[in-house]
This record gives C-alpha cells, sequence and structure tokens, in this order.
C-alpha cells in the first residue's frame, strides 16, 4: 500500500477491521495497511456479521443435538468472546471500574488503564453477559438467530459514531492510534448496518433498534464527557456491549408481541 494512500474504501479495510476487532487468525497485514485503520471502520458491520455468524454456526451444532436453548446461548456467547479476544467485554469491565471507582478525571482514566478488574467490573460483566444469556435463550427458539447478526452488525456501527462524536480522552492507547475516524466512513457503517438490519427484521424493527441505539448513544457519549471529557478503547467496547444487551432485549419484545 502506498504511504499516501487516500482512497475511500479498500476491500483490504474488511481485513484490517477483523484485525482490529478480533482474534481470528488473518494473513498478516504490511505495516504501512495500518494507516488506513481510521478509514476502515465503515467495515465494523461486517466484522460483526462474521464474529456472531460464526457462533452461529456453533450455536446451530447445539441445536442440531437436540440441547435446550439455553445450552446454545452459552455456547453462541462463548464462541463470540473467543472470536473476538473478548475486547469489549473488557472494555465494559473497565469503563464500570473506572466511571465508578474514581472521583477525578485522571484517576478515573488510571483505573481504566490498570489490567486488575474491580467490583463494579465484575458485576457489569455478570449483569452483561447474564442478560445476554437469557435473552438470547428465550430468542432463539422464536427466531431463530437472524436477529442476532443484526444486532452485531448495529452495535459495531455504534463504536465508529462514539469515535468522531468524542475526542480521545488519552493521548495513547487503541483508539487514539487509530484515529479520528472520517465521517463518510461513519456514514458508510451506519448505512451497511442498518441495510442488513432492513433485510433481516424489517423496515418497523430496525427503526425501533435505531431509535434505541441513537438513544443510548447519545447518553453513553454524555457520560463518558462528564466522567473523563472524551473516548477511549474502552469506552467503544463498552458502548458495543451496551447496545448489543438492549437491542436483544429490543429484538425480544417486538418479535414477542
Amino acid at each position: 500500500m502506498r504511504k499516501n494512500d487516500t482512497r475511500h474504501f479498500s476491500l483490504r479495510d474488511i481485513q484490517l477491521a477483523l484485525v482490529l476487532l478480533t482474534r481470528l487468525p488473518l494473513p498478516k497485514m504490511p505495516p504501512d495497511a495500518f494507516l488506513r485503520q481510521a478509514h476502515a471502520v465503515w467495515a465494523f458491520p461486517l466484522v460483526g456479521i462474521c464474529v456472531a455468524g460464526c457462533a452461529a454456526v456453533a450455536g446451530g451444532l447445539t441445536t442440531a443435538a437436540g440441547l435446550p436453548s439455553t445450552v446454545t446461548a452459552g455456547v453462541f456467547l462463548c464462541v463470540q468472546m473467543l472470536i473476538s479476544g473478548a475486547m469489549h467485554e473488557d472494555g465494559l469491565a473497565d469503563t464500570a471500574d473506572g466511571f465508578w471507582g474514581g472521583f477525578t478525571r485522571e484517576r478515573r482514566l488510571e483505573i481504566m488503564k490498570d489490567s486488575h478488574i474491580g467490583t463494579y467490573g465484575v458485576l457489569a460483566l455478570i449483569v452483561s453477559v447474564g442478560l445476554r444469556w437469557v435473552t438470547l435463550a428465550a430468542l432463539l427458539p422464536i427466531s431463530g438467530f437472524a436477529p442476532v447478526l443484526a444486532v452485531a452488525a448495529l452495535s459495531r456501527a455504534a463504536m465508529p459514531v462514539m469515535m468522531i462524536a468524542l475526542p480521545n480522552a488519552r493521548s495513547t492507547g487503541l483508539s487514539q492510534s487509530v484515529g479520528r475516524p472520517p465521517l463518510r466512513s461513519v456514514l458508510v457503517s451506519g448505512l451497511i448496518a442498518s441495510g442488513i438490519s432492513l433485510i433481516i427484521l424489517g423496515l418497523s424493527v430496525t427503526l425501533v433498534l435505531s431509535a434505541i441505539g441513537i438513544a443510548l448513544l447519545l447518553g453513553l457519549a454524555g457520560l463518558a464527557q462528564v466522567k473523563i471529557k472524551g473516548q477511549t478503547g474502552d469506552i467503544l467496547g463498552a458502548t458495543q456491549q451496551v447496545l448489543e444487551l438492549a437491542l436483544l432485549i429490543g429484538c425480544l419484545a417486538l418479535i414477542s408481541i
């Protein structure tokens, strides 16, 4: 890749997004490919489809074996975490610890950078994983894995929005190294995720889920601005987790009607 590569979009961005958001054994990319990290955010929803799709295959095998939906949901979550390296869950835990364990911006950022996990982080993971588990166990017998694919795309499209909406809270870290994405990449990410949701869930459900997602994004962005005056990689992970949980619950409520 040329060092002055200014293309708006590239197929290599998909591989780069997979490198950024998963632990899949992918071909090694040249160092200069990472100069396009900020541009590659348009492919984040496609990563969501890949992660959820692989997890759905594993979950489908448990269903085919006649195991209950609770086991299928657990296998699905486990495979998702393995593929992503649990990086989003880690971000959620660090954010919970930092936001509620520190009393100053500096202390909150220090706690979030610490690899140890505290009470708030443990509780956040228990609540998040537990609620996703029971929601999936209730949703899968009704609709299968299709809604989960849409939610995986939508929740990852929220991360580029947070990246462009807030400044970096620190001068180091994953989010800072990726950089501020171009508006066009953020918009394309949203369009891809919305298109996937429209195909899978239809217009009415997509509109409701989009409204839920926008409301949560505004709330999370406001909270991050108050607590640490910006965003970090942990904030992005927490954003994905919160939206995934909320949108899964929204799907269950809407599909059950």
